[in-house]
């Protein structure tokens, strides 16, 4: 399979698609461009005209496909273009779902379209961005906000059937999956087999649980920013039901800090304002238990989801910063480890 769709080729179906999508007497592809990121899916830049319908006039969108291999528990185009819909209704800021084909009928493969937004997204220059330099403190509790907005959506809910119930134990459902994904990889991970038993034995001291709508990769990276102000959350692929820790653990993990390690919250602002903002617009208390073991947690999982990335470059897909994913291992590792001491100190 082709990495990346021609649109040149198939241009006359997908401009039919959006006219019909958007109610448009027309469309029209003024051009298009392969944009960077996207290790899960494949992104293009379009460049629209509608004559009339819901979009009339010009507009960038952006049309998001499925990548040759994916890796486990990562939702194809259809169905997180379906938990975009729903966060988009609940005033969480994305872009603007446009339209989502399920048959791959126009272009080969299923997609989805939305809204293009602008400013920048690549951890490595955000951290060292002035204007988040400025505003660090100011832009995590903003991010914080918008996380809490993400955890208003709660199970049930019927736009969002298709994601697995995690049961009244989510922190407990997580090791069993990571623990899957171990299993299906074919190689021996006696640390992080060892510290999803750890964490399993801690996993009661975690209290209480609740079951929310996380974005689950909600990081410096899947964030649009813009003069040190928030512009778009993107990459819902892994969304789930799970406990609003494991989307605030994630956010302040080391590896994305991007070098930055004395701004815990992303690399971009203090853990404290991060937390204390979370706080104040959740109603939940951050319990420093809970979070140091959803943090370790967070390392474990991001530990495995590199292994599979470079599990990917064997199955066939070539890409250089699949393959050398894997060689992050070792420092979440000593990370994880560090973690789990802390934890049993804490306990």
């Amino acid at each position: 399979m082709a990495r990346v769709i021609d649109l040149d080729a198939r241009r006359s179906a997908l401009e039919a698609f959006l006219a019909e999508a958007c109610g448009a007497a027309r469309a029209e592809l003024l051009g298009w461009s392969r944009l960077t990121g996207g290790a899960i899916q494949e992104n293009l830049g379009l460049d629209v005209r509608f004559e009339g319908g819901r979009l009339a006039g010009r507009r960038a969108l952006v049309l998001r496909t499925d990548a040759p291999t994916r890796v486990a528990a990562s939702w194809d185009r259809v169905r997180e273009f379906a938990v975009l819909r729903r966060v988009h209704r609940a005033g969480v800021r994305v872009p603007e779902p446009v339209a989502v084909e399920p048959t791959g009928t126009v272009l080969g493969r299923p997609f989805a379209v939305m809204a293009r937004v602008f400013g920048e997204t690549r951890g490595p220059r955000l951290v060292r961005d002035p204007a988040v330099a400025a505003r660090g403190a100011e832009l995590v509790a903003e991010l914080a906000r918008e996380l809490a907005r993400i955890h208003t959506v709660r199970p049930p809910d019927a736009e969002l059937a298709f994601l697995p119930d995690p049961g009244p134990r989510p922190a407990l459902a997580r090791i069993a999956l990571y623990r899957r994904w171990l299993d299906e990889l074919d190689a021996a991970e006696p640390v992080l087999e060892w510290a999803l038993r750890t964490l399993e034995r801690l996993a009661p001291h975690l209290g209480t649980e609740e079951v929310v709508l996380v974005h689950a990769d909600f990081r410096t990276g899947n964030l649009v920013i813009r003069d040190g102000r928030l512009v778009a959350v993107l990459d819902w692929e892994f969304a789930a039901w799970s406990d609003p820790l494991e989307d605030v653990a994630w956010f302040c993990a080391r590896y994305w800090r991007f070098g930055r390690d004395a701004m815990e919250a992303g690399g971009l602002g203090p853990r404290e304002a991060f937390l204390g903002a979370y706080e104040a617009a959740s109603g939940r208390r951050v319990d420093p238990f809970a979070f140091l073991w959803w943090r370790t947690l967070a390392d474990v999982r991001w530990a495995v989801i590199a292994l599979q990335q470079e599990a990917r470059v064997a199955a066939g897909e070539s890409s250089l910063e699949l393959a050398l994913t894997g060689h992050v291992v070792p420092r979440l590792e000593r990370d994880i480890l560090d973690g789990l001491a802390e934890l049993e100190a804490l306990r």
